[in-house]
């Protein structure tokens, strides 16, 4: 294959990192969002689920997960924005020996709390949980989850038994979420020791009528938290749109005037704490509602839900976003950007007011993530 073309970032520049089914992109802009230069493919023909960037120590490093059906899944990082990635001898995020599992999948990278600037988290496939406290030289299994009772009762979602979400709290450093499809919400106050089920008022749909609300078992697509505000955390379910304003203690259903309470994709705004969500049709159908490719933001917190579409297709745009195919910058305003698995990536420089189209060619987006640089 030809070189991949790369990009320079400088401080104030914005990445746009994407990973796609068949490699991963570096997309760089200068604050003014207007025009993109576009580096990749790295890791061609590899699925790329999972990219992270991270600032902290005086550090430009960017985290990818490549993942092949056949040589497995391993973590790769580059300090140069792309032009070089590490090529592991040995894979880091694995099992320990005899264990009952191995490592099919990772599906996320996450930077630990800010007062812990070497600590990171990954989540894999089977739903484990993994963490590193040298900055990614070495991973260790979080074995308070791995041996949770519950464990051996979590059944694997339509795309697998994934731990796929990983939300630290901003407001306290032992406290940390994860969501497991189909586990559920499950939250540790004492820095991974312990962990309890969340869901509260989270419905299992396809359980039967009397079994709709059970402690754990629920098929949760995404969780994300109100910078301002860590306890209130908002999620979207495989069937339910929630809020909860207690740190996942109880959840309140917040579909209120959206087309369907079908997805995956879920962000909030980190200067207003806005939510974004993009709605599916539904589990049999999971493109969008009567053809519209349609952003719905809500501005008090679940009350009320309003479409933002200008730019973007409203006829025959049968599109599909996956949970990590949604993404946004902390500028001001603020900048949104999603993937489709028709290789579509659009983005919206004014907060979701407008929207264009940044590429209209690549390989199936199944992730999105912003960055700053510092």
């Amino acid at each position: 294959m030809p070189e991949p073309k790369h990009v320079t970032a400088n401080s104030g520049d914005v990445l746009l990192l994407t990973g796609t089914m068949k490699g991963a992109f570096v997309l760089r802009s200068d604050k003014a969002r207007e025009d993109w230069e576009v580096g990749g493919p790295y890791f061609p023909g590899r699925a790329i689920y999972a990219l992270a960037y991270d600032d902290r120590s005086g550090r430009h490093r960017l985290w990818a997960a490549v993942n092949s059906s056949y040589w497995g899944s391993y973590l790769s990082s580059s300090d140069d924005f792309g032009k070089t990635w590490t090529e592991p001898e040995t894979y880091g995020v694995k099992f320990p020996e005899g264990a009952d599992a191995s490592v099919k999948q990772i599906w996320q990278i996450a930077l630990g709390h800010a007062d812990e600037p070497d600590t990171l988290y990954c989540g894999v496939e089977p739903a484990a949980l993994f963490k590193s406290t040298d900055a990614g030289a070495s991973w260790s299994l979080v074995e308070g989850l791995y041996n949770h009772p519950h464990r051996s009762q979590w059944m694997p979602g339509g795309g697998g038994l994934c731990l796929h979400t990983i939300l630290p709290d901003a407001s306290d450093r032992k406290r940390l979420f994860v969501a497991i499809s189909t586990g559920g919400v499950y939250r540790t106050d004492d820095g991974g020791a312990n962990w309890q089920p969340r869901n509260v008022g989270i419905r299992a749909q396809f359980l039967p009528p009397e079994q709709r609300y059970p402690e754990w078992g629920q098929c949760v697509h995404k969780i994300a938290s109100n910078p301002a505000n860590p306890k209130q955390l908002f999620l979207q379910n495989h069937w339910g749109l929630y809020r909860s304003d207690d740190g996942g203690d109880s959840w309140t259903d917040i579909a209120n005037g959206v087309p369907s309470d079908f997805g995956f994709a879920m962000e909030v705004d980190p200067n207003d704490g806005s939510v974004f969500i993009i709605p599916l049709e539904s589990d049999e159908f999971r493109c969008t509602p009567e053809g519209k490719l349609r952003v719905y933001r809500t501005r008090d917190a679940g009350a009320s839900w309003v479409a933002t579409q200008s730019g973007l297709p409203q006829e025959n745009a049968l599109e599909t976003v996956l949970r990590d195919g949604l993404s946004m910058d902390s500028l001001q305003p603020s900048g949104i950007y999603f993937g489709t698995r028709s290789g579509k990536l659009f983005g919206s420089k004014d907060a979701g007011e407008s929207w264009s189209a940044i590429l209209e060619s690549l390989p199936a987006v199944v992730c999105v993530k912003t960055a700053v640089v510092n």
